[in-house]
């Protein structure tokens, strides 16, 4: 058997492992387009699925480079899909459904902006679309049992009774295993949705929008060929102090309940992506799958820790670098160093 240490050493990072996926859903005129210009500095296409990977802002990751005089620099990502046509197309509906999340854009800019019926309207049409889908699946299955209805059809009439209620899926009170049973349907309202405000200059949130992302698209989107620090002094001029990318993926992370852990040393310093309450191995496996499978144990220091300390080796030193098993939780900001037997 042999072990080896992984910051990043042994196998290969498995590249865009993790990286989620948010589909960008709204009515014509909400300004959607412009929000993926704005977020993703990529233009859109018309007629065509628009898909744009970006880097996950996160600066504790240049910190560390710096610190650890890392000779690579890798962002967290996440992938932003927009598609013609959106709910109004099967072409639209079936790639949203491959989406891990919905981010809901609603227009607040022009006259005759109704944001909060707009926002209604569209989930309305998310119901609608997978009450048709649940509806199908759900004779199929019943004429499969022939009377003894089994698990699928028991969840699909529970998805149908919640839409025929006018609620969505992720907020229906569906056990764990129907829910497992309806994700293979890909429902759209199972995903985690978030609401984002198209805003104008010099407007705010609408308050019957709640905790909605303000996001000044038509702003941002002009800017966006511009060197990332030029285009913040812009937006701070117009009163945007948080670029809309920043505010949109924060909003997805705690959609989607993710937690950010790092990697670091003179290969590479990287973010990671995992779920709230990963263990230590499952955190591994997303790295690479040998890391899970040979896990032996992972010594860890919060970020927080370690640039108090000033280095890895001053941090060791110190005795700050804790040794944790296969139980352990892996938390916001933990810097993980694996070791594995393969």
């Amino acid at each position: 058997m042999q072990v080896i240490s992984a910051r990043i050493a042994g196998p290969s990072p498995r590249e865009g492992a993790g990286m989620k996926d948010i589909g960008l859903v709204g009515v014509p005129f909400s300004g959607k387009s412009t929000l993926f210009t704005a977020v993703t500095h990529a233009g859109s296409h018309a007629g065509q699925a628009n898909l744009a990977v970006v880097p996950v802002p996160d600066p504790r990751v240049d910190v560390l480079t710096r610190m650890e005089r890392s000779a690579k620099t890798v962002f967290a990502q996440v992938r932003f899909v927009d598609v013609p046509g959106g709910l109004s197309s099967a072409q639209g509906v079936a790639r949203l459904r491959e989406a891990d999340a919905l981010a809901v854009v609603v227009r607040c800019f022009g006259t005759g902006a109704s944001p909060a019926s707009e926002l209604a309207g569209v989930r309305a049409d998310l119901m609608l679309a997978d009450l048709a889908v649940i509806e199908t699946a759900l004779q199929k299955a019943e004429k499969k049992a022939r009377g003894k209805p089994g698990p699928d059809a028991a969840a699909l009439h529970a998805a149908k009774d919640a839409l025929d209620e006018e609620t969505p899926l992720r907020s229906a009170k569906l056990s764990p295993e129907d829910a497992a049973v309806l994700r293979g349907f890909a429902p759209l309202t199972l995903k985690p949705e978030i609401v984002i405000a198209n805003l104008e200059e010099g407007s705010s949130v609408p308050g019957e929008l709640g905790e909605a992302v303000g996001v000044y698209a038509a702003i941002e989107a002009e800017v966006a060929e511009m060197e990332t620090e030029e285009a913040r002094a812009l937006l701070e001029e117009f009163g945007v102090t948080e670029p809309g990318l920043e505010a949109v993926i924060a909003a997805c992370y705690r959609a989607l309940d993710l937690i950010t852990f790092l990697t670091t040393g003179e290969d590479e310093t990287r973010a990671w992506e995992v779920p709230h309450g990963a263990t230590a191995p499952e955190a591994a496996g997303v790295i690479h799958t040998d890391l899970q499978r040979g896990f032996i144990r992972a010594e860890v220091i919060g970020y927080d820790e370690l640039v108090a300390a000033g280095s890895m080796d001053q941090a060791k030193a110190a005795g700050k670098v804790r040794v944790e098993g296969k139980d352990y939780l892996v938390q916001e900001g933990d810097i993980l160093h694996v070791r594995f037997a393969v």
